[in-house]
């Protein structure tokens, strides 16, 4: 579960290293992100010489959490680390490349350019 002052690994070669949440998409009053949700975001560290630069404002989707995630077989599923891929405005990736493992409920949530470009599917 992601919130607000949130800080999360980027999971993609965009240049950012990590983000800090400041907003939850999707609804007015909503508090948590988890898995497949939007967030908006503020680059803390970034690569040098990348098209991503530390104080920009991004949206990200989360693509790992440390909360489990319960799927409808009755199995959860949990990560070691907070993770989050960054989009653009037609929620198409920034990036070229994603590390490390992706849920498949991310496919189902509507990503399936995110999904695609996996290295591993859990």
């Amino acid at each position: 579960m992601i919130q607000e002052r949130s800080v999360i690994k980027v999971a993609d070669n965009s240049g950012a290293k990590f983000i800090r949440c400041f907003r939850v998409l999707g609804g007015g009053r909503k508090r948590y992100a988890g898995i497949g949700d939007i967030i908006i975001a503020s680059v803390q560290k970034a690569e040098p010489r990348k098209a991503i630069k530390k104080k920009d404002i991004v949206k990200a989707v989360i693509v790992r959490t440390r909360k489990a995630l319960g799927r409808k077989n009755g199995t959860y599923l949990r990560f070691d680390e907070n993770a989050a891929v960054l989009i653009d405005e037609k929620k198409e990736p920034k990036a070229t490349r994603i590390f490390g493992p992706l849920p498949r409920e991310i496919r189902e949530r509507g990503f399936e350019t995110i999904f695609s470009m996996a290295e591993e599917v859990v």
